[in-house]
């Protein structure tokens, strides 16, 4: 369908090619890192059936179970793979933005649309990387049962005090042993950064623009992992108990910030894009403000954690909210439904606790 928006012809279709067509850094960077990867089995599920926001699918485990000596005496036993049941979630999203006819008239014309679009890209990019932490927020407040709580204890590394150069390899190691090498990603606090770089572990990445200047990038690696920068990351104020140094003095308290740094490693997160039936239209008040238009973009996408099944236990409409999201009860380490869950090793995500 084509249109007029700000005096310009809109074309739904090659608006949102253009959108696509922008640099997505962020996002760019969470595909290449091998740590967030589509699953075409979840796409076509929610293809494929009526009720396209919330499903169930299988998920195998590993095989197992001892080797059997072989002499010519000894029966050969059989094990067989366990089937997990996996709850797996789409949600969506909406964003409109208006432009005034005034505006136009007084700057001779700029290219609103060439605006909006470059600012479109980049939103969706913050939003989606937002609901990215609501997921993981939710995944790590897990208590029960207790092999949630399990994988909450052993993929979390608190630190005592800043984080140091050897932090990084003891939370991965912690959390998947000898399958640490899996992880590939980082996600921290501008302060966290900041404390790498000023111990030099950390080296930023610089982009070019098309007029040749250099800026830094929030993006960097650290033991080899990418690193993204983002303060929209968990930050907690607590007080704890200090001794008063002194023989039967009553201990002094003290209040420390603390910041969540996450780990991922590859298909961690398993992301994608749905088709919605309009992404981008434009509509017009004649009389608001002397004249008005608006630019309407909705967006959908499935999200799932490895590992870990979506219950919707707390969920109030067809799509989650980013607090719905962060709801322990609607997330559970994969089962069978009779006590036997996926082993914690298996899921690549770890958390580290600092005070930076």
């Amino acid at each position: 369908m084509t249109t007029v928006f700000n005096g310009k012809i809109f074309n739904e279709e090659a608006f949102g090619q253009y959108v696509n067509s922008l640099p997505q850094v962020t996002k760019t960077e969470l595909l290449k890192s091998g740590a967030v990867a589509s699953n075409q089995d979840i796409y076509n599920l929610f293809q494929g059936q009526v009720n396209s926001y919330y499903g169930r699918i299988p998920m195998y485990g590993t095989i197992g179970g001892e080797a059997l000596n072989y002499d010519g005496m000894t029966d050969i036993g059989a094990d067989s793979i366990n089937t997990y049941d996996r709850g797996v979630l789409a949600y969506g999203r909406a964003k409109a933005w208006t432009e005034k006819d005034f505006s136009y008239d007084v700057t001779s014309g700029v290219d609103f649309i060439s605006q909006i679009g470059k600012q479109v890209s980049s939103y969706w990019e913050k939003i989606d990387q937002a609901t990215l932490l609501s997921v993981l927020n939710g995944v790590f407040s897990m208590s029960a049962p207790k092999q949630n709580k399990e994988f909450v204890d052993n993929h979390t590394l608190v630190v005592d005090g800043k984080i140091q150069e050897d932090t990084l390899n003891n939370a991965i190691q912690q959390a998947c042993g000898d399958n640490k090498n899996i992880f590939s990603l980082v996600i921290m606090h501008s302060q966290v950064a900041t404390n790498l770089e000023n111990l030099n572990l950390m080296k930023r990445w610089t982009q070019t623009d098309a007029n040749g200047l250099t800026r830094e990038l929030t993006l960097g690696t650290w033991n080899g992992k990418t690193v993204l920068v983002d303060d929209s990351m968990p930050v907690n104020t607590t007080t704890i108990s200090e001794p008063s140094g002194e023989e039967g003095g009553a201990p002094s308290k003290k209040s420390i910030t603390q910041y969540t740094t996450y780990v991922l490693g590859s298909g961690a997160i398993e992301f994608g894009e749905l088709p919605v039936k309009v992404a981008y239209e434009v509509d017009r008040n004649p009389s608001k403000n002397g004249g008005q238009d608006y630019l309407y973009s909705r967006k959908r996408n499935y999200i799932a954690p490895y590992g870990i099944s979506y219950e919707k236990k707390n969920q109030a409409s067809l799509s989650p909210t980013n607090k719905e999201l962060e709801n322990p009860s609607n997330w559970t380490l994969v089962n069978d439904g009779n006590g036997e869950y996926i082993s914690h090793k298996a899921i690549p995500m770890a958390r580290i606790v600092s005070q930076g």
